[in-house]
Protein backbone atom coordinates (compact mmCIF):
# COMPACT_ATOMS: atom_id res chain seq x y z
CA UNK A 1 0.00 0.00 0.00
CA UNK A 2 1.26 3.45 -0.81
CA UNK A 3 0.82 6.22 1.70
CA UNK A 4 -1.53 8.40 -0.40
CA UNK A 5 -4.20 5.66 -0.40
CA UNK A 6 -4.55 6.05 3.35
CA UNK A 7 -4.15 9.82 3.54
CA UNK A 8 -6.80 12.37 4.58
CA UNK A 9 -5.89 15.40 2.43
CA UNK A 10 -9.01 17.37 3.47
CA UNK A 11 -8.61 16.68 7.21
CA UNK A 12 -9.40 19.16 9.94
CA UNK A 13 -10.06 17.81 13.41
CA UNK A 14 -13.60 16.98 14.47
CA UNK A 15 -14.72 16.44 18.07
CA UNK A 16 -16.20 13.05 17.11
CA UNK A 17 -14.28 9.80 17.52
CA UNK A 18 -13.71 7.10 14.94
CA UNK A 19 -15.24 3.81 16.08
CA UNK A 20 -14.23 0.39 14.77
CA UNK A 21 -16.02 -2.90 15.53
CA UNK A 22 -15.37 -6.27 13.87
CA UNK A 23 -16.24 -9.82 14.93
CA UNK A 24 -14.07 -12.66 13.59
CA UNK A 25 -15.47 -16.16 14.04
CA UNK A 26 -13.29 -19.26 13.84
CA UNK A 27 -11.04 -21.58 15.80
CA UNK A 28 -7.77 -20.05 16.94
CA UNK A 29 -4.70 -21.27 18.75
CA UNK A 30 -4.12 -20.44 22.39
CA UNK A 31 -1.42 -18.02 21.28
CA UNK A 32 -2.10 -15.96 18.19
CA UNK A 33 0.84 -15.76 15.82
CA UNK A 34 -0.12 -13.21 13.18
CA UNK A 35 1.90 -12.33 10.12
CA UNK A 36 0.93 -8.67 10.11
CA UNK A 37 3.60 -7.63 7.62
CA UNK A 38 1.91 -9.79 4.98
CA UNK A 39 -1.12 -7.54 5.27
CA UNK A 40 0.55 -4.15 5.58
CA UNK A 41 -0.39 -3.73 9.24
CA UNK A 42 1.56 -2.32 12.17
CA UNK A 43 -0.85 -4.01 14.60
CA UNK A 44 -3.93 -2.72 16.34
CA UNK A 45 -3.83 1.07 16.83
CA UNK A 46 -3.98 2.64 20.27
CA UNK A 47 -7.59 2.61 21.43
CA UNK A 48 -8.58 -0.60 19.62
CA UNK A 49 -8.49 -3.82 21.66
CA UNK A 50 -9.03 -7.46 20.80
CA UNK A 51 -10.97 -9.83 23.06
CA UNK A 52 -11.82 -13.50 22.82
CA UNK A 53 -15.20 -15.14 23.45
CA UNK A 54 -14.58 -18.91 23.90
CA UNK A 55 -17.10 -21.61 23.09
CA UNK A 56 -18.13 -22.02 26.73
CA UNK A 57 -19.30 -18.41 26.83
CA UNK A 58 -20.80 -18.05 23.33
CA UNK A 59 -24.20 -19.43 24.34
CA UNK A 60 -24.55 -16.82 27.10
CA UNK A 61 -22.98 -13.87 25.29
CA UNK A 62 -25.42 -10.94 25.42
CA UNK A 63 -23.64 -9.08 22.61
CA UNK A 64 -23.75 -12.00 20.16
CA UNK A 65 -24.10 -10.43 16.67
CA UNK A 66 -25.76 -13.52 15.21
CA UNK A 67 -28.84 -13.04 17.39
CA UNK A 68 -31.67 -10.54 17.46
CA UNK A 69 -32.46 -8.06 14.69
CA UNK A 70 -28.85 -7.86 13.52
CA UNK A 71 -28.64 -11.64 13.34
CA UNK A 72 -31.75 -11.75 11.14
CA UNK A 73 -30.21 -9.20 8.75
CA UNK A 74 -26.91 -11.07 8.60
CA UNK A 75 -28.58 -14.44 8.01
CA UNK A 76 -30.64 -13.04 5.15
CA UNK A 77 -27.67 -11.26 3.59
CA UNK A 78 -25.24 -14.18 3.60
CA UNK A 79 -26.80 -17.43 4.84
CA UNK A 80 -23.74 -19.58 4.07
CA UNK A 81 -21.33 -17.34 5.99
CA UNK A 82 -23.90 -17.06 8.79
CA UNK A 83 -24.04 -20.83 9.19
CA UNK A 84 -20.25 -21.09 9.08
CA UNK A 85 -19.97 -18.47 11.82
CA UNK A 86 -22.71 -20.11 13.88
CA UNK A 87 -20.75 -23.38 13.95
CA UNK A 88 -17.45 -21.71 14.85
CA UNK A 89 -16.21 -22.46 18.39
CA UNK A 90 -14.78 -19.00 19.09
CA UNK A 91 -15.19 -15.33 18.31
CA UNK A 92 -12.61 -12.56 18.48
CA UNK A 93 -13.83 -8.98 18.90
CA UNK A 94 -11.84 -6.01 17.64
CA UNK A 95 -13.34 -2.85 19.06
CA UNK A 96 -12.35 0.67 20.05
CA UNK A 97 -12.55 4.41 19.55
CA UNK A 98 -9.92 6.91 18.47
CA UNK A 99 -9.84 10.72 18.46
CA UNK A 100 -10.44 11.94 14.89
CA UNK A 101 -7.23 10.72 13.16
CA UNK A 102 -5.38 12.76 10.53
CA UNK A 103 -4.74 9.65 8.39
CA UNK A 104 -6.49 6.35 7.77
CA UNK A 105 -3.56 4.29 9.04
CA UNK A 106 -5.69 3.15 11.99
CA UNK A 107 -8.18 1.57 9.59
CA UNK A 108 -5.44 0.02 7.44
CA UNK A 109 -3.78 -1.52 10.48
CA UNK A 110 -7.03 -2.88 11.93
CA UNK A 111 -8.08 -4.40 8.61
CA UNK A 112 -4.66 -6.01 8.37
CA UNK A 113 -5.19 -7.68 11.74
CA UNK A 114 -8.57 -9.00 10.56
CA UNK A 115 -6.96 -10.39 7.39
CA UNK A 116 -4.18 -12.00 9.45
CA UNK A 117 -6.76 -13.64 11.72
CA UNK A 118 -8.35 -15.25 8.66
CA UNK A 119 -4.96 -16.86 7.99
CA UNK A 120 -4.85 -18.56 11.41
CA UNK A 121 -8.32 -20.02 11.80
CA UNK A 122 -10.83 -17.26 11.06
CA UNK A 123 -13.75 -18.35 8.88
CA UNK A 124 -16.19 -15.42 8.91
CA UNK A 125 -16.23 -11.69 9.71
CA UNK A 126 -19.11 -9.49 10.86
CA UNK A 127 -18.99 -5.73 10.29
CA UNK A 128 -22.02 -4.57 12.30
CA UNK A 129 -21.66 -0.94 11.26
CA UNK A 130 -22.62 -1.82 7.69
CA UNK A 131 -24.90 -4.73 8.66
CA UNK A 132 -22.82 -7.23 6.67
CA UNK A 133 -21.00 -10.48 7.22
CA UNK A 134 -18.39 -12.16 5.05
CA UNK A 135 -16.91 -15.58 4.60
CA UNK A 136 -13.11 -15.55 4.63
CA UNK A 137 -13.14 -15.66 0.81
CA UNK A 138 -15.71 -12.85 0.62
CA UNK A 139 -13.61 -10.66 2.92
CA UNK A 140 -10.43 -11.23 0.93
CA UNK A 141 -12.22 -10.39 -2.31
CA UNK A 142 -13.89 -7.27 -0.92
CA UNK A 143 -10.70 -5.87 0.60
CA UNK A 144 -8.10 -7.13 -1.84
CA UNK A 145 -5.11 -4.91 -2.70
CA UNK A 146 -6.12 -1.32 -3.47
CA UNK A 147 -9.79 -1.99 -2.73
CA UNK A 148 -8.98 -2.13 0.98
CA UNK A 149 -8.45 1.65 1.06
CA UNK A 150 -11.59 2.57 -0.91
CA UNK A 151 -14.05 4.31 1.48
CA UNK A 152 -17.03 2.98 -0.51
CA UNK A 153 -16.15 -0.54 0.65
CA UNK A 154 -16.50 0.43 4.31
CA UNK A 155 -19.85 2.23 4.10
CA UNK A 156 -23.33 1.02 3.17
CA UNK A 157 -25.59 3.14 0.93
CA UNK A 158 -29.28 2.29 1.40
CA UNK A 159 -32.49 3.35 -0.29
CA UNK A 160 -35.87 3.22 1.47
CA UNK A 161 -39.36 4.45 0.64
CA UNK A 162 -40.08 7.98 1.82
CA UNK A 163 -43.21 10.13 2.01
CA UNK A 164 -45.37 10.62 -1.08
CA UNK A 165 -43.77 7.88 -3.13
CA UNK A 166 -40.32 9.45 -2.91
CA UNK A 167 -37.13 7.75 -1.73
CA UNK A 168 -34.79 8.12 1.22
CA UNK A 169 -31.13 7.56 0.39
CA UNK A 170 -28.85 7.18 3.39
CA UNK A 171 -25.57 5.70 4.53
CA UNK A 172 -24.29 3.62 7.43
CA UNK A 173 -20.70 3.24 8.54
CA UNK A 174 -19.28 6.77 8.52
CA UNK A 175 -18.62 6.53 12.23
CA UNK A 176 -15.54 4.52 11.23
CA UNK A 177 -14.18 7.81 9.92
CA UNK A 178 -15.37 10.06 12.78
CA UNK A 179 -17.79 11.72 10.38
CA UNK A 180 -21.60 11.94 10.16
CA UNK A 181 -23.62 9.62 7.96
CA UNK A 182 -25.57 11.02 5.01
CA UNK A 183 -29.35 11.32 4.69
CA UNK A 184 -31.10 12.57 1.53
CA UNK A 185 -34.87 12.87 1.98
CA UNK A 186 -37.74 13.25 -0.49
CA UNK A 187 -35.75 12.08 -3.50
CA UNK A 188 -37.90 11.49 -6.61
CA UNK A 189 -37.69 7.89 -7.77
CA UNK A 190 -36.25 9.12 -11.08
CA UNK A 191 -33.34 10.71 -9.19
CA UNK A 192 -32.40 7.83 -6.88
CA UNK A 193 -29.29 6.89 -8.85
CA UNK A 194 -28.11 10.50 -8.84
CA UNK A 195 -28.79 10.82 -5.11
CA UNK A 196 -26.79 7.65 -4.52
CA UNK A 197 -23.87 9.19 -6.41
CA UNK A 198 -24.11 12.32 -4.23
CA UNK A 199 -24.12 10.18 -1.08
CA UNK A 200 -21.06 8.31 -2.36
CA UNK A 201 -19.32 11.62 -3.05
CA UNK A 202 -19.98 12.78 0.50
CA UNK A 203 -18.68 9.46 1.81
CA UNK A 204 -15.43 9.90 -0.11
CA UNK A 205 -14.92 13.54 0.87
CA UNK A 206 -15.62 12.91 4.55
CA UNK A 207 -13.53 9.75 4.69
CA UNK A 208 -10.66 11.83 3.34
CA UNK A 209 -11.16 14.21 6.23
CA UNK A 210 -13.49 16.96 4.99
CA UNK A 211 -15.97 18.48 7.44
CA UNK A 212 -19.30 20.07 6.54
CA UNK A 213 -20.71 22.65 8.93
CA UNK A 214 -24.38 23.17 9.70
CA UNK A 215 -25.95 25.31 6.96
CA UNK A 216 -23.18 24.69 4.42
CA UNK A 217 -24.06 23.72 0.86
CA UNK A 218 -22.92 20.99 -1.47
CA UNK A 219 -22.49 22.02 -5.11
CA UNK A 220 -24.57 19.75 -7.32
CA UNK A 221 -24.71 20.09 -11.10
CA UNK A 222 -28.14 21.21 -12.26
CA UNK A 223 -29.18 22.35 -8.80
CA UNK A 224 -28.92 26.14 -8.47
CA UNK A 225 -27.55 27.02 -5.06
CA UNK A 226 -26.62 23.40 -4.36
CA UNK A 227 -28.04 21.24 -1.58
CA UNK A 228 -28.20 22.69 1.92
CA UNK A 229 -26.71 20.56 4.68
CA UNK A 230 -28.20 20.38 8.16
CA UNK A 231 -26.19 18.61 10.83
CA UNK A 232 -28.19 16.61 13.33
CA UNK A 233 -28.90 13.23 14.85
CA UNK A 234 -27.07 11.50 17.67
CA UNK A 235 -25.09 8.35 18.35
CA UNK A 236 -28.30 6.86 19.80
CA UNK A 237 -30.24 7.24 16.52
CA UNK A 238 -31.09 3.63 15.55
CA UNK A 239 -31.24 4.52 11.84
CA UNK A 240 -27.56 5.44 11.80
CA UNK A 241 -25.98 4.81 15.23
CA UNK A 242 -24.27 8.07 14.39
CA UNK A 243 -24.86 11.74 13.78
CA UNK A 244 -25.93 12.73 10.26
CA UNK A 245 -25.79 15.27 7.48
CA UNK A 246 -29.40 15.84 6.41
CA UNK A 247 -30.05 17.02 2.84
CA UNK A 248 -33.47 17.56 1.30
CA UNK A 249 -33.88 17.15 -2.42
CA UNK A 250 -35.03 20.36 -4.14
CA UNK A 251 -38.56 20.36 -5.59
CA UNK A 252 -39.82 22.74 -8.23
Amino acid sequence: MTAPEWSRPHWTRDEAKAMLVYFVFGEFGAELRLDLSAHGSAGLPAGVQMGRIPKAMLAHWEGHPLRGALGDILREGNPDAFETARRAPECLILRGELPDPDSLDYLRDTLGVVAALLDVGGVAVVDPQILEMFSAADWRARYAAGERAAPRNHVLVLCHDDAGGSAWVKTRGMRKFARPDVSLRRVPQSEVQRAGAIAARLVELQARGMRFGDGSTLDVEGTPGGLKITRGGSLDDPEFNNTKLELEWPHS
